[in-house]
């Protein structure tokens, strides 16, 4: 069906079907193609073209419907909210900042104990995850970005850990973008939080090898989800969901994933938020054999793997969740300086609220200001790379922090 949207309705996936207008008016030499590329993305919505008609027979429609039929989980019976209305009030980044670093280190000790008993063969203290996975859904409710800013705090070495916490982060995060309910959204951080707990399973010396792995190896990693579902139906405390994104969390849409290679309606809701989220926090993260990809950059990549790969809706729900200049993306603003992103504007997408700290110009730092894209006459001129800028890290990380 061809429709009329708004360019503030724009989004990756979407098949321009025309732009009206003199074709010197906008930067493409073409009225019809299919939107995949994050820069055309960022070319149509700075172009000054307010109206584009769109083919939702070739591409994905408004956002209308989040979720599709064949993917919604049932209802379940409505409950009592755990969690008093004032608490779920929006609040301010930085005033969330505080609460959320205690939450990340609380998150970091769970995960490790949990994790270790797994190793040792002992019972898993789920209940620990379930308060832990509440504490991260009240922050994720007051300012989401606080938390989601501190999921690329990690190094090698403890990879493994806080790349389930960021999981679990992420998988409230987008339960939230795709209305689910409370308590599914409780679910789904759970099953986030024990996704990769099979990787226990795995000898240390290939799950931490820093060389590329031999086949053999691979079919050895290739074994956790299932090991993870193993460990996971021994305790009985653990339910469906979990079990079910620890054993298809690698499982593609196409049926190319492992270990069951099941695809299409076959895979639930869930399991196809778990491969979302799952991907992006591991290419965005530095691990013992390979520098992470900046956040915009790793949008970039998965949306070109995600035909086939990722559900489309539930990708395009993501993207909304984390935005196309997602938390700690380093920008370069039209008036010559560089900031980090710290958090989504409510307004739009390409308008993010960031920290500035560098001056191109005079090539120095330059005092810190938070600065409002959304409410301003400055806006993105690029997405950078801070070793391209020979950036201290640890302090661009202080930055952000």
């Amino acid at each position: 069906m061809i429709k009329k949207v708004n360019v503030d309705e724009i989004c990756l996936g979407m098949y321009i079907h025309e732009l009206r207008g003199n074709w010197l008016e906008h930067p493409f030499w073409r009225k019809s193609f299919k939107l995949d590329d994050p820069k055309d993305l960022q070319k149509l919505i700075h172009s000054g073209v307010h109206e584009i008609w769109i083919d939702t027979n070739k591409g994905l429609d408004v956002a209308v419907v989040m979720v599709t039929e064949s993917a919604k989980e049932p209802e379940p019976e409505p409950e009592p909210t755990k969690i008093p209305l004032a608490v779920k009030k929006h609040i301010s980044f930085d005033e969330e900042l505080v609460a959320a670093k205690k939450i990340h280190t609380k998150a970091k000790k769970v995960v490790t104990s949990m994790f270790g008993d797994a190793r040792m063969g002992k019972a898993l203290d789920v209940q620990g995850a379930v308060v832990l996975v509440e504490d991260i859904q009240s922050s994720i409710e007051r300012n989401p970005s606080a938390l989601l800013s501190l999921a690329r705090l990690k190094n090698a070495n403890e990879y493994t850990y806080l790349h389930s916490v960021a999981v679990c982060m992420l998988m409230i995060a987008l339960a939230k973008q795709l209305k689910l309910s409370e308590s599914q959204a409780r679910q789904a951080g759970v099953a986030g939080l024990l996704h990769d707990i099979g990787k226990m399973a795995i000898p240390n010396q290939v799950l931490d090898k820093p060389d590329k792995l031999t086949d053999e190896e691979f079919d050895v990693i290739k074994q956790h989800p299932q090991r993870g579902w193993e460990i996971l139906k021994a305790s009985y405390q653990v339910d469906d969901v979990a079990l079910d994104v620890c054993l298809h969390h690698h499982e593609r849409v196409d049926g190319r994933g492992y270990p069951e290679k099941i695809s299409g309606d076959d895979l639930s809701l869930f399991a196809r938020m778990g491969a979302v989220c799952d991907v992006y926090d591991a290419i965005s993260s530095d691990r013992c054999y390979k520098r992470a990809w900046g956040p915009a950059e790793s949008i970039s990549k998965m949306t070109a793997w995600r035909e086939g790969h990722f559900d489309e809706v539930i990708f395009h729900a993501f993207v909304k969740t984390i935005g196309i200049y997602p938390s700690g993306t380093l920008l370069k603003l039209k008036s010559g300086r560089l900031g980090v992103v710290l958090e989504q504007s409510r307004k739009s997408l390409v308008t993010p609220i960031i920290k500035v700290f560098f001056s191109i110009r005079t090539n120095m730092y330059i005092p810190v200001e938070i600065v409002d894209l959304s409410k301003g006459s400055d806006s993105v001129d690029s997405i950078e790379d801070p070793f391209k800028w020979q950036l201290d890290v640890d302090r661009l990380q202080g930055i952000v922090e």
